[in-house]
């Protein structure tokens, strides 16, 4: 199983709120949790766009990273994703330079074809070419990107001699990945054009499914040329973590199956396959592989069980829910921060050898430090306490 050394934790922020909400508020949130994610060294965090359907409320990723990355120190922020059908491509690139410069190359492009049918209706797009004009628009953004001068035309975009007159600031380029759902075209994309990808549809009893997104990758780089790498590919999924699987099930049921019901049934139209009560929601999401949901050592053992179904995978990234309380959603991220990621990003196993070692050789340790004490002691010529002599077992706690 192909592993990467450290692997990546994040969050994928759409973002989502519920209606009835102060929109600013909600914005509000968002940016606090991204400082929060900060302060607990998580890796990177990806922004969505979206114009309608009165969910999702970031208009402009770009905009929004570069407010967040003045109240932000370490993590890397990326759009996750701009809709390439939805813009010039040459301002897509010239944007994302932009954002690289000011990041001080903290920032990163991840693209799609476009998720809402109420953004392609309102954008007069037809739904079949959407994947394909993604693919064609990133093919010009990565070739301007590298420093080409791009004369283009085809019936949705016109570039004459168009170059980039500031370089990337990244050595060679920031990150770029592709964001794929269900569709094959995502990792197809991802593959040909050399690039990263973002599996948005992780659902552990789909392992093949999972295995399949990058199999389909590797053949489409085989094909274009190109050589692409699993510390580049990131899954998706709901995570919650509680001290107990009780409390997170009991601190979830409710909002998970309310967001499943209210967004993707009454709003996108897609049905909830669900008949259950709202209160097992949460445990039968965490049982089918849907999502992360009990305490660290289960995430632990789910995300090992992932890395076995993927073949391995190089970041993991939390959607960014509300599920719960604000305050429990952080509890969340700093449970995983302190006791799930560190288990796949190699911090642990010195800190255990060396415990080990100080463990395994603890009497001769003692006994040395108790000589030096004695030392001291006669070389004054004082009295030596008993307690120095070891009447105190070395393993007692005892400090000479």
């Amino acid at each position: 199983m192909a592993l990467p050394r450290r692997m990546k934790f994040g969050i994928f922020m759409a973002p989502f709120h519920r209606l009835g909400e102060n929109p600013t508020l909600a914005l509000q949130r968002d940016l606090e949790l991204l400082q929060l994610l900060d302060r607990l060294d998580y890796d990177e965090a990806w922004i969505g766009e979206h114009h309608s359907a009165g969910w999702e409320i970031i208009a402009s990723p770009e905009v929004f990273i570069a407010h967040a990355l003045a109240q932000t120190r370490h993590i890397r922020l990326g759009t996750g994703v701009v809709s390439l059908p939805y813009h010039n491509p040459y301002m897509v690139a010239d944007r994302m330079v932009l954002l690289d410069h000011l990041s001080r190359g903290r920032a990163m492009l991840g693209v799609g074809p476009g998720a809402l049918p109420s953004d392609a209706y309102q954008l007069r797009l037809n739904p079949l070419r959407q994947r394909p004009q993604m693919d064609e628009a990133l093919g010009l953004i990565l070739r301007l990107l590298h420093g080409e001068a791009v004369t283009y035309q085809s019936d949705w975009i016109d570039l004459r001699e168009a170059r980039l007159q500031l370089a990337p600031y990244s050595d060679p380029l920031f990150p770029v990945a592709v964001a794929s759902t269900l569709s094959p075209s995502g990792p197809a994309t991802a593959g040909k054009h050399g690039v990263g990808l973002i599996s948005l549809s992780t659902f552990m009893p789909m392992g093949t499914t999972v295995a399949d997104q990058w199999r389909i990758a590797e053949q489409a780089a085989a094909e274009h040329g190109q050589t692409i790498h699993r510390r580049d590919w990131r899954l998706m999924l709901p995570i919650y973590l509680a001290e107990t699987r009780e409390e997170a099930y009991r601190d979830v049921s409710l909002g998970a199956y309310a967001f499943q019901k209210e967004y993707f049934d009454q709003t996108l139209g897609r049905p909830l396959q669900y008949d259950g009560p709202p209160e097992a929601f949460a445990e039968t999401m965490a049982s089918v592989g849907g999502a992360i949901i009990g305490t660290p050592d289960e995430a632990v053992a789910a995300i090992k069980r992932l890395q076995e179904l993927s073949g391995g995978f190089g970041g993991l990234l939390g959607l960014a829910h509300e599920w719960a309380p604000t305050a429990k959603i952080h509890r969340s991220f700093e449970l995983l921060a302190r006791y799930v990621a560190p288990q796949f990003q190699g911090a642990l196993e010195p800190l255990a050898a060396a415990q080990h070692w100080s463990h395994e050789n603890r009497t001769m340790l003692n006994a040395n430090e108790v000589g030096g004490v004695v030392g001291a002691f006669k070389a004054l010529n004082q009295p030596v306490p008993n307690v120095v002599h070891g009447v105190t077992p070395p393993d007692a706690g005892g400090q000479a």
